[in-house]
């Protein structure tokens, strides 16, 4: 699967939790899976399958 442009071993996993282990805050981020952007009620329950394609975005704060 792909995740941010780079391949990842990352199938079979539970979202929320490859979130966590790659220091991911769910809070601040935003993720689109296979072009939808993906509801953050649905990290929990959403597995990763091959040929997903995942971004990651991450809100920044700024003044």
């Amino acid at each position: 699967m792909i995740i941010n442009g780079q391949a990842q071993p990352a199938v079979g996993c539970i979202l929320a939790d490859w979130l966590l282990a790659n220091n991911y805050n769910p809070a601040r981020i935003a993720v689109e899976k296979n072009g939808e952007i993906l509801p953050k009620a649905q990290y929990q329950t959403t597995i990763l399958q091959a040929g997903d394609v995942l971004e990651i975005v991450s809100f920044v704060g700024g003044g």
